[in-house]
């Protein structure tokens, strides 16, 4: 066992005495916080060390355990997420396992069944649209899942969304008010929020008889596809090309900023730039930008409410909630 302690404890950073209180259940005893706790016993795992570990202590830690998956901590709108998220179960009690699914369908099953061999309580998920499926088996077999952000209407999982179709439709509505007709809308990755969106800006467009003017192009929801598709959109001919462009989130519209300037043009001037998402730094750029905000706290609390509700209530019942998004006017426009 000495050489056990040393070992884990060069491993992570934490006193062989914290270690052996920890795997001889004295963590309660001795006020050692769960993420320490967590911590320890993963790097006992490897080890193989668990055998020192009590049964129940083992399992009071692992119950402990929220698993939270998103596509993508490079977009700040999920990191936002995260930390409301993350917050909200360390005021429960529970600690968070946060993993990156890379917007990989493949990596996203992997990563939910890392999480069930963890047995974590419970998962929070933005899902991929092939993801859903797994996701439900664990579902039925005892861990609870609440989906954030992607809304599957046709699974019996329950979610917390925006109205994406509405807060789309009412960014277009604002660019048209403003006089533009040739509105560009630059999309993200295919996905339940992006196929909204692109719907809103659609219907949008129709009802103002401008349906022949819909320009919809990209497939990612990064900076990189903001800036090469608007790149490509300034080189048409000044006759025809796009007098506004209607980004579907914050990290494609920078890469739009970023072809723009290079362009030589200024913006609203020659060009107008609505986006989709709310960021603080939004407002400290020149011009600043108008926007769709969702209700972003909002959203992550309400997940977590719905998930201890079913991790303490064992509730069954499917549960939608829709937030309204709001217009935020800056300059851009």
């Amino acid at each position: 066992m000495k050489n056990t302690l040393a070992e884990i404890a060069s491993r992570t950073g934490f006193s062989k005495t914290t270690i052996s209180r920890v795997l001889s259940g004295q963590s309660d005893k001795y006020r050692i916080s769960k993420k320490t706790c967590e911590a320890i016993v993963k790097e006992a795992k490897k080890c193989h060390y668990t055998k020192h570990l009590s049964a129940q202590r083992l399992r009071e830690i692992e119950s402990s355990t929220i698993g939270l998956l998103l596509p993508s901590l490079a977009n700040l709108f999920f990191a936002e997420l995260a930390d409301v998220i993350i917050e909200e179960l360390n005021k429960a009690g529970y600690f968070t396992v946060l993993m990156d699914t890379m917007e990989n369908e493949d990596k996203f099953r992997e990563s939910v069944q890392t999480l069930a061999s963890r047995r974590v309580r419970g998962i929070i998920a933005v899902p991929c649209d092939g993801g859903i499926p797994v996701l439900e088996e664990i579902d039925a077999n005892g861990t609870p899942v609440v989906l954030i952000d992607r809304s599957h209407n046709e699974s019996a999982l329950s979610y917390v969304t925006t109205n994406n179709y509405q807060g789309s439709k009412k960014a277009t509505e604002e660019l048209i008010q403003k006089g533009h007709r040739r509105i560009a809308c630059l999309q993200g990755k295919d996905s339940s929020t992006n196929r909204d969106r692109v719907a809103g800006y659609r219907d949008a467009m129709q009802a103002a008889g401008l349906g022949e003017q819909i320009m919809t192009v990209g497939n990612e929801f990064t900076i990189q596809n903001g800036y090469l598709e608007t790149k490509l959109l300034l080189a048409m001919d000044p006759s025809t090309r796009p007098s506004a462009i209607f980004s579907l989130s914050n990290m494609i519209a920078l890469g739009a900023i970023k072809a723009i300037n290079e362009a030589g043009l200024n913006i609203p001037e020659d060009i107008a730039l609505l986006t989709f998402d709310n960021n603080t730094y939004l407002d400290f750029m020149q011009p600043s930008l108008t926007r769709i905000a969702q209700a972003t706290g909002d959203m992550g609390i309400l997940a977590v409410k719905l998930l201890l509700d079913r991790i303490n209530h064992n509730t069954l019942t499917k549960t939608t909630l829709i937030l309204t998004p709001t217009l935020i006017k800056g300059d851009s426009v």
